[in-house]
């Protein structure tokens, strides 16, 4: 009888090497990104072009796999991601130069002004062209390997699981050897973190990747670049699906304060060291913990809701760093055992409830997309799904500098030990800002979906 129960048949090699490299290119990724915004300060890049600059790299790296995603299927996945990690290492040098070799003094405070020459910028813009580029290769390869090794043996929704694990896990370990790291030695150093996460990912690819089997009948795999280009044009004329990236955008630009807001509150207000790693390291320490019991209690919520549900929590996720700012004795106070500052506490506490909005919007934005896509082309529909997260990146990297320096520091005074006293006042109301925001894309995206179903049904 036993012989009669077919057993699952076994994922391939290039699945786990796949998953193995995605490990160290996230660990990369995470090590470097919640102190991009303090350390380009520290370089003497004033105070908008360090979210600026860190805003345009999340918009490569998002926005750029519609195309690149074409070109490794042309080349195939294993010279794309030998490729991806050369120019991702040199990219994460470029980071580091600067300081290394370059001659760039690192300032333990962010000033105001612009004061950095082209010994920094030079190599700082390279670096974030580099890895923009090597990141938007990443993602396609990896997640169409996962793809095309899952699913024909009947197991694409476990293998996408232990994929979307995996990149938790390296966002984790990232994060954690970066706070080591840059505790021994300086801030540059989580760039040699990540360079060297970078060269171990390429050794595993060089050594261990192969492709996976290319079905040749398959319409994607013979497109050009000029046909990807041709479907964009297609994609972008469909104005009910450039409405929902718009509106759903306002969720992808609170997500991205997470790397430009809080690291500057956390360093120019709360504490003079933070530890802005192992604080949003609780993004994906929530989302390992939460994932199965959120998609087991509310999976069978329609997507639209679960979306809105998700922005509504990121919206009021900002609205808790009230509480610090006129109780429990101030942001710097010690509320816990004298361990952490409050102000501190609350953001970590912020990137949690972020995390629970994340895992009721991400994965549903894409069945959302797949329904709302014209019936023959989901897959195309869908391959833009990530376009959201590129414009809330792009716009919340300035508007993001602006909210903090403009409204939220209006009216600070400087303390002795460099940090800023804010006006509660102006402090929250840069809060509320931000709730507002994410509150206005919830409600939105509920009357734009209104509007969908009445022209379905009418």
């Amino acid at each position: 009888m036993n012989d009669l129960i077919a057993k699952p048949r076994p994922f391939p090699r290039s699945f786990w090497t796949a998953n193995v490299t995605e490990l160290f290119e996230r660990g990369a990724y995470y090590a470097m990104a919640s102190f991009v915004v303090l350390y380009l300060g520290g370089l003497g890049l004033g105070d908008y072009w360090p979210s600026t600059l860190n805003g345009i790299l999340w918009t490569l790296v998002y926005f750029l796999p519609i195309l690149s995603g074409t070109v490794a299927d042309i080349v195939g996945f294993r010279r794309s991601l030998l490729a991806a990690f050369v120019l991702l290492a040199a990219g994460y040098f470029l980071m580091g130069y600067p300081v290394w070799l370059g001659g760039a003094t690192l300032r333990n405070t962010v000033a105001t002004e612009v004061s950095a020459g082209t010994n920094v910028v030079l190599p700082i813009v390279m670096a974030i062209v580099l890895i923009g580029l090597g990141g938007s290769v990443i993602k396609p390869c990896i997640s169409g390997t996962v793809q095309k090794t899952a699913s024909p043996i009947g197991r694409a929704t476990l293998g996408f699981g232990i994929f979307y694990m995996v990149i938790n896990i390296g966002s984790v370990a990232g994060r954690l050897t970066s706070f080591f790291v840059r505790k021994q030695f300086d801030l540059s150093f989580i760039f040699a973190v990540a360079m060297v996460c970078s060269i171990i990912a390429f050794f595993t690819v060089l050594l261990m990747y192969r492709d996976p089997p290319v079905d040749s009948n398959s319409q994607a795999a013979r497109k050009s670049v000029g046909r990807k280009l041709a479907d964009m044009v297609l994609v972008l004329g469909n104005a009910r699906f450039v409405l929902f990236l718009l509106v759903s955008s306002g969720f992808f630009f609170i997500y991205s304060q997470v790397y430009n807001v809080l690291p500057l509150y956390l360093k120019k207000v709360v504490e003079t060291d933070p530890a802005v790693d192992l604080i949003t390291m609780a993004n994906p320490i929530t989302i390992v913990f939460f994932q199965l019991l959120i998609t087991h209690l509310f999976g069978k919520m329609k997507p639209i809701r679960s979306i809105i549900v998700g922005i509504v929590i990121i919206g009021l996720s900002m609205l808790i760093n009230l509480v610090p700012i006129y109780f429990l004795g101030g942001l710097r106070a010690l509320p816990i055992s004298g361990f952490i500052p409050a102000g501190s506490m609350f953001l970590v506490l912020t990137v949690s409830l972020i995390a629970f909005g994340e895992l009721f919007t991400s994965a549903r934005t894409y069945e959302y997309i797949g329904a709302l896509a014209p019936k023959g082309q989901e897959g195309l529909f869908l391959g833009y799904a990530n376009l959201p997260m590129a414009i809330g990146a792009l716009i919340g990297g300035p508007a993001g500098a602006a909210i903090f320096n403009e409204l939220m520091c209006k009216n600070a005074t400087k303390l002795e030990s460099g940090l800023l006293e804010l006006d509660p006042f102006w402090n929250a109301a840069g809060w509320v800002l931000l709730a507002v925001i994410g509150l206005l894309s919830a409600v939105s995206m509920a009357i734009y979906n209104r509007w969908i179903e009445k022209q379905v049904t009418g």
